[in-house]
């Protein structure tokens, strides 16, 4: 007896980019333009309370970078 197999082709397509890795993306964006443009102790301020709004660390620390992109800051 002979037996012939079917042949199927069974494509699959690996361009897309999932959903939860752009949203991820977006998050990781949003939070990254928060604390180089506006962040003035907001983030610290929850470990260091009212004086990181003085010390004012990370605008220190992205003050160039800051000018730099456009963003005012003083």
């Amino acid at each position: 007896m002979f037996f012939m197999s079917k042949s199927q082709q069974i494509n699959v397509s690996k361009s897309s980019v999932s959903k939860i890795a752009i949203l991820a993306l977006t998050i990781i964006f949003a939070a990254g333009l928060f604390v180089v443009g506006f962040d003035q102790g907001h983030i610290f301020s929850l470990v260091y309370g009212e004086q990181a709004f003085t010390d004012l660390y990370i605008h220190e620390l992205t003050h160039d970078m800051r000018h730099a992109a456009g963003f005012p800051c003083h």
